[in-house]
């Protein structure tokens, strides 16, 4: 098996070294320790570092390189409000594009003095005497921080399947989010893995260059029409000559997606017009009807992620295509065997199966008051406070944390809230030396009573099977509502909310 292109050489580990206290310390280089960062320095607060694992910024735009890969949110919409891009060359961009976008805001805030490269975060622990944060990497250091930003990203580590026999392949295996650019896919017999977001970008990209192409489908998508168009040289100098007419668009595109959360997280009439659309473009591209049985889904729209593509359904019906519906029973030496006892002999698979999403447990281990673990106490489903903050952890904040996830709208928008609202909790620390600002344990049940109370009645717990969802059915991904909602419960930093532990050294 090979799986150069799916592991990581950890460094070897030296005298552990402490650096210099920092005001915050936010780990990840991503769309949201960027953010972060950019929003803290308009602040005032400067004294902060931004610890990134890999040798760039970028986050899972840098990672997921694979051929097809773009967003499925508008351009103009997945893009920081206070720094748009009258750049984009098309309706919805590629994982190259915005990854040069990612970049462009680092060199343009001047971040790149506040970031540091190759540091793997191995744990973080609370001092309690000083309310000082450690956090370990795997290099040996320790970065002091008075306060703490987790804004590595639900989307940082690649899911790998618990397939029988996966570790016995001979032939080669690639993650979409560790792509393999030096492997020459041509004319060879490859499978993929997979139909969710990654396997329907990826499908049509290749399906021409291989020799032959078998899908192996689990459950089937709901699969929307994608409205994808070049932006024009007019379009761009007239965003970059007046900039509020991008702000209009970007507005138009905002209370579109916003709409769209009356058909997508409840069971409104919406619902099933938007069924009856999805329906009638899978029977507009897929002209067999057993076909179309087959990537019929059986579940209501918006209880696993829509996807949108207009060449999904046509790579599937190529000549050099197959999509197999039954289950994998295991990978053997030189395939795939199916549940009806067949094997299907490739050179290549493609492991379209998504990204590891901390629903339950931590990325690494995270100790707060008195040696307290985050990971037990979220074993059976991740719990915080407006999805930022954890009792008995003060001073730490996260980055699309629990009950967080949109369904319907950009996830920036959601992320520039949870930025904002981070920034007025590290101000709070600073501005008044607090010792320790954490959230009320009632505060935080109260608000997660709510929260599941409200997720009962969305389409997300009607009963499929989804990674919104662990294992027992606990929803610890989605927020229940509009993203002018999540805005308004954001807005405001009640000091109430949280217990304040003044600090006995001076500021």
């Amino acid at each position: 098996m090979n799986t150069s292109t799916l592991t990581r050489t950890k460094p070897a580990v030296r005298r552990k070294s402490a650096n210099p206290e920092c005001d915050t310390v936010i780990i990840g280089a991503g769309f949201a320790g960027l953010g972060t960062a950019i929003k803290l320095l308009e602040a005032g607060v400067k004294n902060f570092v931004i610890l990134e694992r890999g040798q760039q910024p970028g986050g899972t735009w840098r990672d997921n390189q694979y051929p097809g890969a773009a967003c499925d949110i508008p351009s103009n919409l997945y893009s920081f409000s206070f720094a748009p891009n009258p750049e984009w060359s098309r309706s919805f961009s590629g994982s190259a594009e915005i990854f040069e976008y990612v970049k462009h805001l680092v060199k343009h805030f001047k971040l790149e003095p506040h970031i540091q490269y190759g540091q793997n975060v191995s744990s973080a622990e609370l001092d309690d005497e000083t309310g000082l944060w450690h956090i370990h990497t795997e290099d040996g250091k320790i970065h002091k921080g008075r306060a703490v930003v987790m804004a590595s990203g639900p989307l940082a580590n690649p899911k790998m399947p618990a397939i029988k026999g996966l570790a016995d392949y001979q032939g080669k295996i690639v993650h979409s989010a560790r792509w393999d650019h030096d492997y020459d896919l041509a004319g060879k017999r490859v499978a993929v893995i997979g139909t969710g977001a990654s396997a329907i970008q990826i499908i049509p990209e290749i399906v021409d260059k291989v020799g032959k192409l078998t899908v192996f489908q689990r459950t089937p998508a709901w699969v929307m029409p994608r409205p994808d168009f070049t932006t024009s040289g007019f379009s761009k100098s007239l965003f970059r000559n007046l900039p509020f007419t991008q702000k209009a668009i970007r507005e138009a595109l905002y209370w579109t997606h916003e709409s769209m959360a009356l058909a997508v997280i409840w069971d409104s009439p919406l619902r099933k017009v938007a069924e009856r659309l999805g329906s009638a473009f899978l029977n507009a591209q897929v002209k067999d009807k057993w076909m179309r049985r087959q990537l019929k889904p059986d579940y209501k729209i918006g209880c696993k992620r829509i996807l949108v593509s207009n060449t999904y359904y046509p790579a599937l019906q190529r000549k050099n295509c197959e999509l197999i519906t039954w289950p994998i029973a295991n990978v053997s030496q030189h395939g795939i065997r199916t549940a009806d006892g067949v094997e299907h002999q490739v050179d290549c698979i493609v492991l379209a199966t998504g990204f590891d999403v901390p629903k339950s447990g931590t990325p690494y281990p995270i100790k707060g008051i008195g040696g307290r673990l985050l990971a037990e106490e979220w074993a059976r489903g991740a719990q915080a406070y407006k999805s930022i903050n954890v009792s008995g952890y003060p001073n730490l904040f996260i980055t699309f944390g629990p009950n967080s996830g949109p369904g319907h709208n950009s996830a920036l928008v959601y992320m520039e809230q949870q930025i904002a609202y981070i920034v007025k909790g590290v101000r709070q620390i600073l501005d008044k030396n607090l010792k320790m600002l954490d959230v009320k344990p009632e505060v935080q049940a109260r608000y997660n009573q709510s929260i599941q109370k409200r997720l009962s009645r969305t389409n997300w717990n009607s009963g499929c099977k989804s990674w919104y969802l662990t294992e027992d059915g606990f929803n610890a991904t989605m927020y229940p509502g509009f993203a002018t909602q999540y805005a308004a419960q954001m807005k405001r930093f009640d000091t109430r909310a949280y217990a304040q532990v003044q600090q006995n050294r001076p500021a």
